[in-house]
């Protein structure tokens, strides 16, 4: 049997584990299909490069498949037709790799660092709380445009 590897991305207001129940959800598909799937991995919210369909963040979820074609094409079909996964990509493999994938090994080796320097997991103290507390927010009188004291509406130069 030909093998798949597929990522989908879930809306971000998705529990992670409803994700999982995705997952089971499309692991069942492809065993009525007569496949299986070997690896399934959990990336986790992350931002996106742009936005897809109003949402900001997706969380990312891969699946190691070996499946006939057929069980690939009717999970893909019940992707599309859920309407908490934005969007997904199956590609067809040589041979599957062993152990975590990149992008788990990364998110590892960076949770390691993370605790190595003693940093929170929402980010430390550097982010900011609102937009008001920017620097870029902090401009001067002198650019901001005149107002009238009573109706807060900008003089008129005459």
């Amino acid at each position: 049997m030909p093998l798949y590897e597929t990522v989908f991305l879930v809306r971000q207001d998705v529990s992670g584990q409803a994700v999982d129940e995705l997952v089971e959800q499309y692991k069942a598909v492809l065993a009525e299909g007569g496949g299986s799937v070997g690896r399934t991995e959990n990336w986790g919210l992350k931002t996106l490069s742009y936005r897809i369909n109003k949402n900001r963040k997706a969380h990312f979820a891969l699946m190691d498949i070996d499946a006939p074609a057929a069980a690939v094409l009717e999970m893909e079909r019940q992707m599309r037709l859920n309407e908490d996964v934005l969007r997904t990509l199956t590609i067809k493999v040589d041979e599957h790799e062993d152990g975590p994938s990149v992008m788990k090994q990364k998110r590892d080796r960076d949770d390691r660092r993370r605790r190595e320097r003693g940093e929170r997991e929402d980010g430390g103290g550097d982010s900011f709380r609102s937009d008001r507390d920017r620097p870029d927010r902090d401009r001067p009188d002198r650019d901001r445009p005149d107002r009238d004291r009573e109706g807060g509406r900008q003089r008129e130069m005459a």
